[in-house]
């Protein structure tokens, strides 16, 4: 069938997303879902939805959801993007902000999908090495470039910048769109969204999926000046006038409005977090620091892959990355305390 593809397809290299496993009674500890459940009160605007206005069309602007962002951040819903899922809108991104002449930077180890998208819009870029901790350096991107795209916490790492060295990547590059993506930043960090008055060229974006336990339901943001949100929103009407569904709309805007339960999650996954680089490091396992809800561990006398390997044969999932600087390492999403207790028992039998 390929004989009626376009030109470009034959070379894209998709995404490769993690295992959504089918059998039964694994611990799943791959894909960084948060494992305490969304909040009742978006549950309950999800369920109160579910009736005949669904031969309706939704919102195709996601007023109610703007507003619930720009209130919970104390910004303007002129300033607010909602798309299907933070990679709808960071493919927007893309498309719209990042095709310049200038190759693009990000980090090289950092989320996958990044050269994906650059090669679906013919984007040229330049991987920007890590330091030697695993470490994002600011002074490294001092340097020619179409835009910046920098994930903070970083993923697969963990590992997070402080608002300060965002504001000296923005300082870099002031005629150059700097892209922070916070998909994990409710676990530990400091949003850039406060910066957003300050630097035109900054772009925020984020996911209900991790901090809000929402997933499934595929709702994802960006916060920047009008100009850049102007931008996407011609991107998003050229491509999909509809992103989001009535349900997504309103349990999305309702996460955000329950903010006591957004607290008791969080501290939740934080508080698990530390425990287990507690107990992994007490198995020998070099723990990166981490402001996600996943660790990033390897052990400095067992193979990564082949521990992988081992734990699933035990009926634990977690992530291993076959590319090179990182194949030693294990990234292990933050489960519940039952969770965790099969893993740490799963690997004292993989080490033993």
């Amino acid at each position: 069938m390929s004989r009626f593809w376009s030109p470009f397809v034959k070379d894209l290299l998709p995404y490769v997303p993690g295992e959504q496993p089918k059998l039964a009674n694994l611990v799943k500890l791959n894909t960084n879902e948060n494992p305490f459940g969304p909040s009742p009160t978006a549950l309950a605007a999800i369920k109160a939805e579910l009736n005949d206005n669904l031969r309706l069309y939704p919102d195709p602007n996601g007023d109610l959801l703007k507003r619930a962002v720009a209130d919970f951040y104390g910004v303007d819903t002129r300033q607010v993007f909602v798309g299907n899922g933070s990679d709808e809108v960071l493919a927007h991104v893309f498309h719209g902000l990042l095709q310049h002449d200038a190759p693009i930077l990000f980090p090289d180890i950092t989320y996958s999908f990044y050269p994906v998208y650059a090669g679906l819009y013919g984007i040229s870029f330049t991987e920007v090495p890590l330091d030697g901790d695993f470490q994002i350096n600011p002074r490294d991107y001092a340097r020619p470039n179409g835009g910046i795209v920098i994930p903070n916490p970083n993923a697969p790492t963990g590992c997070l910048l402080s608002l300060a060295a965002v504001e000296e990547v923005l300082k870099i590059s002031p005629d150059s769109v700097v892209v922070i993506d916070e998909a994990y930043i409710d676990f530990g960090g400091e949003s850039a969204v406060s910066l957003i008055n300050k630097y035109p060229n900054l772009l925020v974006t984020q996911t209900v999926s991790k901090g809000r336990s929402l997933a499934g339901l595929r709702v994802g943001l960006a916060m920047g000046d009008p100009s850049l949100i102007e931008a996407l929103e011609r991107i998003k009407d050229s491509f999909n006038s509809y992103p989001l569904d009535r349900l997504a709309i309103v349990g999305a805007a309702a996460a955000f409005a329950d903010r006591d339960w957004f607290e008791h999650s969080r501290n939740a996954v934080i508080d698990g977090r530390q425990q287990l680089k507690t107990d992994l490091q007490a198995l020998g396992f070099e723990v990166l620091p981490s402001a996600a809800n996943f660790l990033f561990a390897r052990h400095p006398h067992y193979d990564g892959k082949t521990l992988a390997s081992k734990l699933r044969a035990r009926g634990v999932v977690v992530r291993h990355f076959d590319r090179p600087r990182i194949d030693q390492f294990l990234r292990i999403t933050i489960g519940t305390p039952e969770q965790h207790e099969s893993l740490l028992t799963a690997l004292a039998e993989a080490l033993d």
